[in-house]
């Protein structure tokens, strides 16, 4: 990459809409320089497009609201990068082999055969398959993790193949590229992409464990040796307790959502408030908390064991993002029960974000599907429109029109014309719309 890139990309999940722009620089260094997001998304139940129409009304608000942006104008959104997340995603393991003839090389073309074998794999038909991550490879007896090189009759694969229900992909094709003329420059599973930017390489060595705790969904990412070995989506998050405090009596949700935010601890104190708050007590809400937390964080952890380990093998830790995780008292809560080290996690310093309306603790997974797509494929995301000067007589080749001579009667009405010809309003609402000089419609740059 000679010159920086104006990239694009979108991140839909069950809470929220977000669409950011960035800069991305022949160094690989990936600037932010604008973000939108649309909160309390009704077309999205857990992860996935339910509702088209409404969801690309959304995401077309928000892609007029950046390219609107002072740092974006007057370039045009064509192509996004998008993230794949949702309760359907999760890993299955398969193991491929192919025959050799005797002291063969083992080359990329022989790797990549294997990996198009394992993409083959049959599963479910209502599931389709997304990647395949390999994590050990052995040639004829002996295992690797990079078998490019080695000689051998025999070559056997183990691979994580990432799945997710049909409907995932396709309604966000229908969404973003049919109803909205959007180009998809690249899908990426949005757990994979985070994972690379936010988890250390001695973490992912020594075993760790990646949680991304959402509104409806919790996706728990576990890596060992390395490679990634365990992959699932959760279909349970913040909204749960939301809901549950939204059971007491005449509340509405989002005054629950806001009596969590503000006074919800995951962890039950030895001091219970007795203070009452618009009618309820502040005890009953912080038993609904601790009791909804205290299930979510026993699923996280029940993973470990669905993925063939122990807390032992896990001693890199747990590292948590999303906003399920920024309750009061969570990441502690997940501490105690695990016996693990957690941290929360952070975009690197090679990203940095300079609108100053999104925090990066709110960006991380779009911010992650960006530098992974943007990095691996350079494909076009923005373009500046090109302008055609209008001719003088308004046709687009007057040389090859030949002048016509008015009729007698054409010229009696004209005399009659009072004002500015047709032809004369239409150029200047033309002109208008390109300087932008219309007082009655919003400015095109913030």
């Amino acid at each position: 990459m000679s010159e920086e890139r104006y990239v694009a990309a979108i991140e839909i999940s069950s809470s929220k809409i977000i669409a950011v722009i960035g800069k991305l620089r022949p160094t690989n260094q990936l600037d932010i320089i604008a973000c939108e997001q649309d909160k309390g998304v009704e077309g999205v139940r857990y992860g996935v497009i339910q509702n088209l129409e409404d969801t690309s009304l959304r995401i077309q608000h928000l892609l007029t609201s950046l390219q609107r942006r002072s740092a974006v104008y007057p370039r045009e959104i064509v192509g996004v990068y998008v993230g794949l997340s949702g309760r359907s995603l999760r890993s299955i393991t398969t193991e491929v082999s192919k025959n050799l003839p005797d002291d063969t090389e083992i080359t990329n073309e022989i790797i990549a055969e294997l990996r198009a074998q394992a993409l083959k794999t049959a599963i479910d038909s209502s599931l389709e398959v997304v990647d395949a991550i390999p994590r050990v490879f052995k040639v004829d007896k002996t295992e690797t993790t990079s078998p490019k090189g080695m000689v051998g009759s025999t070559i056997r694969g183990t691979y994580d193949l990432i799945v997710c229900r049909q409907e995932l992909r396709r309604n966000l094709q229908r969404t973003l590229h049919d109803k909205l003329g959007l180009r998809i420059n690249g899908a990426l599973v949005t757990a994979l992409s985070t994972s690379q930017l936010v988890l250390k390489a001695e973490e992912k060595r020594l075993g760790c464990m990646l949680v991304d705790m959402g509104s409806e969904t919790t996706t728990v990412t576990i890596y060992k040796s390395g490679h990634l070995r365990y992959f699932a989506t959760l279909p349970i998050g913040g909204r749960n307790i939301t809901r549950d405090i939204a059971s007491l009596p005449t509340l509405l949700e989002d005054k629950a959502e806001d009596m969590k935010t503000s006074s919800g601890d995951a962890i039950a104190r030895d001091s219970i408030s007795t203070v009452n708050i618009n009618g309820f007590k502040m005890s009953d809400v912080s038993n609904l908390v601790v009791a909804r937390s205290e299930e979510i964080v026993a699923n996280i952890i029940e993973q470990i064991n669905y993925a063939g380990l122990t807390e032992k093998d896990l001693q890199g830790g747990i590292v948590c993002i999303g906003g399920g995780s920024q309750l009061r008292g969570m990441l502690e809560l997940l501490g105690n029960l695990s016996g693990l080290t957690v941290r929360r996690g952070q975009l690197p310093s090679y990203i940095r974000v300079e609108d100053s309306k999104s925090p990066s603790v709110e960006i991380i997974e779009v911010a992650s599907v960006l530098f992974t797509g943007a990095t691996n494929n350079n494909a076009e995301c923005l373009i500046i429109p090109q302008r055609e000067d209008l001719p003088v007589n308004g046709s687009s080749h007057p040389e090859e029109l030949p002048v016509q001579e008015e009729s007698h009667e054409r010229k009696k009405e004209k005399k009659k014309k009072k004002g500015p010809s047709a032809f004369d309003r239409w150029a200047n609402r033309v002109t208008t719309f390109f300087t932008g000089n219309d007082d009655d419609e919003d400015d095109i740059i913030d």
